[in-house]
């Protein structure tokens, strides 16, 4: 689950570093975060600070907790709980993403360059090396303007 919301982050993360701005596109994959993260606290005690209890009934609301018989106090160790999740994930896909960085650009580039990779390429890059050509028939190079997905791109790739 941790895993599942540290990759929900990828795109907006990416969006940050690579294209320095933000959109509304994660909008969604922010929201499922949010779920995952919210079930882990109030579902299935998945909380050191709260312990294996459950907040939440069937009937209640995944992203809110009105109506419950919680404390306040208890909602705002809930809602601090589900926060510090989702920063920890968010952090560490940021954090592999910057480490990574050279081996998202050159994958960006193949991709440009024939639109789909397969894992040998995929392994390759992840090894250092460059990415072979594609196996079934190298296509025509494309052309690709340069523009807000790809500023450092030539004309002709």
């Amino acid at each position: 689950m941790l895993e599942d919301i540290a990759i929900l982050f990828g795109g907006r993360i990416a969006e940050e570093l690579f294209m320095q701005q933000q959109s509304t596109g994660a909008s969604n994959d922010f929201e499922r975060a949010t779920k995952i993260a919210r079930a882990m606290v109030t579902r299935y005690g998945m909380s050191d600070v709260l312990g294996t209890m459950v907040y939440v009934d069937d009937n209640q609301d995944m992203m809110g907790m009105s109506g419950s018989s919680v404390s306040v106090e208890t909602q705002q160790k809930v809602d601090d709980e589900i926060r510090g999740i989702v920063d920890r994930q968010y952090a560490l896909a940021k954090s592999l993403l910057e480490q990574h960085r050279e081996k998202v650009e050159v994958m960006t580039q193949a991709l440009l360059e024939w639109e789909t990779l397969d894992a040998e390429q995929i392994g390759d890059i992840m090894a250092g090396k460059p990415p072979r050509q594609p196996k079934y028939g190298a296509p025509e190079k494309r052309v690709v303007k340069s523009g807000p997905l790809a500023p450092n791109v030539p004309a002709t790739v």
